[in-house]
């Protein structure tokens, strides 16, 4: 497996396990139709990145600021949701950064 497809492969299944854990905000407290509606947007990019495009990978970096901010923001405000915050937080910066390793990674082949 080259750096290219484990990027890929890496993205993929932290795009699998920041949804699960918008989905965990049930545990702290949210109801879960806000928890859905919060992991539903994530569906966007997924065709894209499923699929390697790069276009996909670079606007869902900038997409996942918007889940970064709001993390971030829960981290520091609701003491309540601080370990599910966290958890987010940790995974949708993983997830960043896999999607800016795949850029480069595909960049140097296509190039």
């Amino acid at each position: 497996m080259n750096f290219e497809s484990a990027a890929r492969s890496s993205t993929i299944g932290l795009w699998v396990a920041l949804v699960l854990s918008l989905l965990a905000w049930v545990f702290a407290g949210y109801p879960w139709f806000i928890c859905l509606l919060a992991a539903l947007p994530l569906l966007a990019p997924l065709n894209g990145l499923l699929r390697g495009r790069r276009h996909t990978y670079a606007w869902a970096t900038l997409f996942s600021i918007l889940y970064l901010v709001f993390a971030l923001t829960e981290l520091l405000v609701n003491p309540a949701a601080r370990w599910v915050a966290a958890l987010s937080l940790l995974l949708v910066f993983a997830w960043f950064c896999t999607m800016i390793l795949f850029l480069r990674a595909s960049r140097e082949h296509r190039g």
